[in-house]
Parts: C-alpha cells; structure tokens; sequence
C-alpha cells in the first residue's frame, strides 16, 4: 500500500477532483445563463406588450392615429422582440 502514498499518484488524485470538479461548475453555470437568457426574453416580450398597450390606450384618449396605425405599432413591437441582438 505504499503506492498510495506516492506524491506523483497523490497529485494525479488531486489534479483529477480538480478537473471534475470544474468541469461539473462550468457546465451548471452555462444551465444557468442558458435559462437566465429564456426567462429575460420571456420578460422582454411580457414589458414590450405591456408598453404597446399603454400607448394604445394612450392615442386612444388623446384622439390620436387610426385603427391601422395602432396595429401597425403592436406589429412593430411585438415583431421586434429578440431581433435587436447584440453582434459580437
């Protein structure tokens, strides 16, 4: 049993545990920004209805556009969603 205690085959278990270990956090992190990327276009599109709305309702009182302008702007703002990426 000496070869247990072995410095190259204690750095080879060390080393090992190491890699493992890193390899398993990376892989949860990259989970985790994959459902945090779904969950804010989820949001995005939820904040760009809630604004299309708003608006709507505001040229409504004001007496402003038609009936087509106004679907002309929901399409803008629902059609635009996840299309603005950033370009790396």
């Amino acid at each position: 049993m000496s070869f247990l205690r072995h410095p190259l085959f204690l750095l080879g278990i060390n080393l090992s545990a190491i890699a493992g270990s890193t390899y398993l956090l990376r892989a949860h992190h990259i989970y985790n920004l994959e459902e945090h990327e779904a969950r804010m276009d989820e949001l995005e599109g939820t904040l760009r209805g809630h604004i299309g709305l708003i608006e709507e309702s505001l040229d409504r009182l004001e007496g402003k556009g038609t009936e087509a302008d106004r679907a002309k702007k929901m399409n803008q703002y629902y059609g635009k969603r996840g299309r603005d990426e950033k370009t790396n």
